[in-house]
């Protein structure tokens, strides 16, 4: 009798097609030295500013998403997305960017970096022209990707010591409330793909997928490089 064939989501999928941009996304030098506090501080405090208006834009792509949604149980599944950025993710960088001498008034007056507008435009883009599956593998290497960098640095020797001055961001994204926020997204990607995915639209995804990784890497890049 023939095993049945082990299951793989679609996010495993996706990640699993788009190695090398994966890669170069979670492994990015940027997030090795938050892990063992080599980052030099003007690089994540540049980054701070960046992610503060990324996010107010990210915000904006699950609401799109609320509207999109095509009964409340898709609609709700946004919401939390929503409301992890609004009532978590904000309140974090607040909260750090005060620690490092950054009033919420000088964050929003912000100029944006190309890097933050080139991948808060795309997202919103793909899910303008595209539905609910498309927007949500855009959104997905951020949602996902965070917790997953979080639960690697978190292993990392000396991450979370008091040392570390990225420990209090190390600890957020490795944290039980953010591995829900990104389970949950998983999950919601999986009912939207068993409605509406089919083989021949895969590539398409996949498209998606790899050019949300590539901007994520962009975006460490910027912070490294203060670049605008």
């Amino acid at each position: 009798m023939t095993a049945p064939a082990t299951r793989i989501d679609l996010f495993d999928r996706l990640v699993a097609e788009s190695r090398p941009d994966w890669s170069a996304y979670v492994d990015h030098a940027f997030v090795r030295g938050m892990g063992d506090a080599t980052l030099p501080q003007a690089c994540f405090r540049h980054y701070l500013v960046q992610d503060y208006l990324f996010l107010i834009h990210f915000a904006r792509a699950y609401a799109l998403a609320i509207y999109k949604g095509r009964d409340l149980r898709e609609m709700r599944a946004s919401l939390g997305g929503l409301k992890a950025i609004l009532d978590v993710e904000m309140d974090l960088h607040v909260g750090l960017c005060a620690a490092w001498g950054l009033s919420a008034t000088a964050l929003e007056q912000a100029a944006e970096a190309k890097a933050t507008m080139a991948y808060t435009r795309y997202v919103l883009e793909t899910g303008l022209r595209g539905d609910l599956l498309d927007l949500h593998v855009a959104l997905s290497p951020c949602v996902i990707g965070y917790a997953e960098i979080g639960r690697r640095l978190a292993a990392t020797p000396g991450a979370l010591d008091g040392a570390n001055p990225y420990r209090v961001w190390i600890a957020e994204y490795a944290g039980d409330a953010y591995q829900e926020v990104a389970r949950a997204a998983r999950e919601n990607l999986d009912r939207l793909a068993a409605d509406s995915l089919t083989e021949a639209r895969f590539p398409r995804l996949l498209t998606v997928f790899r050019q949300a990784c590539r901007l994520e890497a962009d975006f460490w890049e910027m912070g490294m490089t203060l670049a605008g």
